[in-house]
């Protein structure tokens, strides 16, 4: 690349603060400003903060814009908005609802020749991927994904989102019956509630029903309602204390076997002390994939199942086919 690509980001919550820092470690990348629905003089950021009213001024500044809002409301609507407008990134995490958003946001994406690739992180990202090559190099075999143990972004910004909460978390934890179960290669069949449990964590505004906010929680549809859910309420200077760091990982493994009926096993496994800037790292990772994806001619939405590996990358084909074949 002969110059710099040149990010923008919108919000400025853990992803865009992770976002921020990780830009850090592109050299090939520069950021140009942080758009905010709040008062820009408030933010703290390091790149300049700007009004999301203004954010059209910098359709000539910036070649790619990183979405790093949530994904049960911030998502729906700001994606399919901006991508009319610019190239984007985003980590839509709506499992159940991500063919819908792809349609939505191919449709804005194509208005003005733009790029947009949806849903990058790590589930749905990399996990998709490891999903998508285990499946196809072992066809005869079942693929099983756990999450955790960790805290969800998507879940807990679907909590804090309830009326009358304060502040408020979602662990996910695999049940480790039918981790072993599955690693036993015994293909078992098992049903969303058989694999993980969530556990929330939630400071209820002073005069809050806390039980009408547990019943919301519990019956929120895809995020919580097809799991066991548990509810605990805790004052604010114990969430503080105990609730502030964001771990998280999980497994992708597929159990087959061969033509010859041999079993086989692969495993793709992560273990994050920060899930923000493991997920920001890959988000800016894309960018300079919707870069090049621009510079190719394409426009439209893509997933990371459309991405070629050596989009990702700073280095030349020559560069990857030494190192890394």
């Amino acid at each position: 690349m002969t110059k710099n690509i040149r990010i923008g980001l919108v919000g400025y919550g853990n992803i865009g603060k992770g976002v921020e820092l990780a830009l850090d470690n592109f050299p090939d990348m520069e950021g140009i400003a942080v758009f905010t629905r709040r008062n820009p003089e408030e933010l703290t950021s390091k790149l300049p903060a700007v009004s999301i009213d203004n954010i059209l001024d910098y359709q000539d500044k910036i070649d790619v814009l990183i979405l790093c809002g949530g994904s049960a409301t911030d998502l729906p609507q700001q994606g399919p908005s901006l991508a009319k407008y610019f190239s984007t990134i985003d980590s839509y995490d709506n499992h159940n609802h991500i063919p819908q958003y792809f349609k939505d946001m191919d449709l804005a994406a194509k208005t003005n020749d733009h790029v947009s690739i949806i849903s990058v992180g790590w589930d749905p990202g990399l996990f998709s991927l490891n999903r998508a090559v285990l499946e196809s190099v072992l066809p005869a075999g079942e693929t099983y994904t756990f999450w955790g143990k960790g805290l969800s972004q998507g879940h807990s910004d679907a909590i804090r989102r309830i009326d009358g909460v304060k502040a408020g978390v979602q662990y996910t934890i695999p049940i480790e019956k039918a981790l072993e179960e599955v690693r036993s290669g015994s293909n078992p069949t098992l049903s969303t509630r058989e694999k993980h449990e969530r556990v929330c964590y939630v400071v209820a505004e002073e005069d809050a029903d806390k039980g009408l906010i547990e019943k919301k929680i519990k019956t929120m549809p895809d995020y919580f309602e097809p799991y066991h859910t548990t509810v605990h309420f805790i004052d604010e200077e114990t969430f503080a204390k105990e609730h502030q760091k964001m771990p998280h990982g999980g497994f992708v493994i597929r159990t087959a076997t061969s033509a010859t009926g041999n079993k086989q096993k692969a495993e793709f496994q992560l273990e994050l002390e920060s899930n923000a800037e493991f997920t920001s790292s890959i988000l800016v990772a894309y960018a300079r994939a919707a870069y090049r994806f621009k510079e190719d001619g394409k426009s439209g939405a893509f997933s990371v199942l459309d991405v070629p590996p050596a989009y990702l990358s700073s280095k030349s084909a020559e560069e990857l086919r030494k190192e890394l074949l």
